[in-house]
């Protein structure tokens, strides 16, 4: 292996460092509103683009399976890119396709630029977090982390549905795209200045063909199932079966290719001989499955049960953000200035978050948004806590050679866990709706005293209005079904939200267990080293015989 040397921007300048970190949170902050600008603008886009749900399925499909390939290619061109040019230049990429989709309505090319935003923010995401670590040192990472978090968690789960929602009421979906433009743009003109170097050596890789391309083949297909799978009722349709059988297929070739590489594959594979960053790798699927599941759940449950406008979706989570940044900061604090280890948070966000979507779990159709504030604030005081202390022990032990690797592994992990997350709900939510309209059906039945007291009562209001008796009385028997439905639905966003507490319940002693476990195998590990190391330093057998005297075998 060779060394690459790049240059970083210098922290010994206060005024450089302010700039370097700025500009990397609005580049992060750029990718938070492209990746979330289908949560709320579906409906607007597949209007405007006549597009079927299938075909509409690849702006998502496009962008996260990019996402997820920037994240993997992103370590190796950190190798051969100058990072900071890297991340100026993947932010121009980002802003440019933004800028441009806003201009047009043809499907085909917002499914392409979709793709560029995808690889472009997976890559910028993976650099910028990388320089932070690179150029600072690592007693100051905890509040550094905290402000990245900012723009790469807080923003997507809580800023971004706001600024959407508002755009997609006052003006139009071409405004969530036209809104990254002036941020790229400010976020590279920062990095620009953000000049001044240090010398940092980074290894630099050849690039595995074989393994990339296996790779993108298996995130694609894993991609496309997780997003899609509950559309087509999972393995029922064929073509879900055959992706997950190709997405397995290749991801066992993978790690066979890069087994036989022997360490010159695509990733560097050296960062899970770090217990912390293995067990953070593992908590990443979880997080990600709470991260995304809680923030897909909350406004789904507000626009299509509290028909909430889709500002007033985004405004819900918009309060939480500010606890969220609160937990992240007192976190920071905590490890930094007070030497807390960074374990001794994760408990207690994981409490807070279960004891907010069990709050959430109790939410009717007559809810507000003022009955849910309490859980939503909840939830976002916990995932700061727990973002921030993940995240802090993942990277704190990796060293300049493969701490891009383990980033992009890691956020690898919280993104297809936050995939399995939404998919799992998605299924939830739909079985659930089906089983509780045919039992709460069951029970609605005209010769039932209180449902035909409701009916005659409807039925005769309906009359009161003008409406001929016959019509009235199917349009009472219509408006009943509507109401079994409603709280079909109802009932099953409750179910998701008490699952989401419970896979921590289930989560939380499986993680201890092998966080345990790790730290026993690491004891072992580095015991073994010890004897062995101890056994080679001995002099040979036949050396020490030689030094015993004849006479002491008589």
């Amino acid at each position: 292996m060779t060394m690459a040397v790049v240059s970083l921007p210098s922290r010994d300048k206060p005024a450089t460092g302010v700039l370097l970190v700025t500009g990397i949170v609005l580049a992060a902050l750029t990718e938070a509103i492209a990746s979330t600008v289908l949560s709320l603008g579906r409906g607007d886009i597949i209007g405007d683009t006549y597009a079927t749900p299938d075909e509409f399925a690849w702006l998502d499909v496009g962008y996260t399976a990019f996402k997820l390939i920037g994240f993997i290619a992103a370590p190796w061109l950190m190798t051969r890119i100058n990072p900071r040019s890297l991340i100026i230049g993947a932010t121009l990429v980002m802003g440019t396709a933004c800028g441009l989709a806003a201009l047009t309505a043809r499907l085909d090319l917002l499914v392409a630029l979709r793709i560029f935003q995808g690889l472009s923010g997976g890559i910028l995401l993976v650099g910028g977090q990388a320089i932070i670590f690179l150029a600072y040192p690592r007693s100051h990472q905890p509040i550094l982390q905290a402000l990245f978090a900012v723009g790469s968690v807080v923003a997507p789960a809580t800023i971004a549905p706001a600024l959407q929602g508002w755009l997609l009421d006052a003006h139009s979906w071409t405004w969530i795209f036209f809104s990254v433009v002036p941020v790229a743009l400010a976020a590279a003109g920062l990095l620009l200045i953000a000049d001044g170097a240090i010398p940092s050596k980074i290894t630099r890789r050849p690039f595995d063909w074989m393994g990339f391309s296996l790779i993108s083949i298996t995130l694609f297909c894993f991609t496309y199932v997780l997003s899609q799978g509950s559309r087509w009722d999972w393995f029922e349709e064929p073509r879900i079966l055959w992706l997950t059988v190709a997405g397995t297929a290749t991801l066992l070739a993978f790690l066979g290719h890069q087994i036989m590489t022997k360490g010159q594959g695509l990733l560097d594979f050296t960062v899970f001989r770090s217990d912390d960053f293995t067990f953070a790798f593992i908590v990443s699927f979880v997080a990600g499955a709470a991260l995304f599941g809680s923030a897909f759940l909350i406004p789904s449950f507000a626009v299509s049960v509290l028909a909430f406008t889709p500002t007033d979706a985004g405004l819900l989570l918009l309060p939480s953000g500010a606890l969220f940044i609160s937990a992240l900061l007192i976190a920071a604090v905590l490890i930094q200035v007070r030497r807390v280890p960074p374990f001794a948070t994760v408990p207690f966000g994981i409490l807070l978050i279960m004891v907010a979507m069990w709050m959430l779990s109790g939410s009717t159709s007559e809810s507000g948004a003022d009955d849910m504030m309490a859980a939503i604030l909840l939830r976002g005081f916990g995932l700061g806590f727990l973002f921030l202390s993940i995240t802090l022990i993942a990277f704190s032990n990796l060293t300049g050679s493969n701490l891009a690797s383990g980033i992009g592994l890691f956020n690898t992990g919280r993104q297809l866990g936050g995939l399995m997350g939404v998919a799992g709900l998605q299924t939830l939510i739909e079985h659930n709706v089906t089983a509780n309209i045919a039992v709460l059906g069951s029970h609605v039945a005209a010769g039932v005293p209180v449902i035909s007291e409701r009916l005659t009562t409807t039925t005769a209001m309906l009359v009161a209005k003008g409406m001929d008796a016959v019509a009235a009385s199917r349009a009472a028997m219509s408006l009943l079904g509507r109401v079994v439905v409603g709280q079909s639905t109802v009932i099953a966003f409750d179910t998701a939200f008490t699952a989401v507490a419970l896979l921590f319940v289930i989560a939380a002693p499986v993680l201890v267990t092998i966080k345990i476990g790790l730290h026993r195998y690491a004891k072992s590990h580095a015991a073994n080293s010890m004897g062995t190391v101890e056994l080679h330093s001995r002099p040979p057998v036949k050396q020490q015989a030689e030094k015993i005297p004849l006479q002491a075998f008589g």
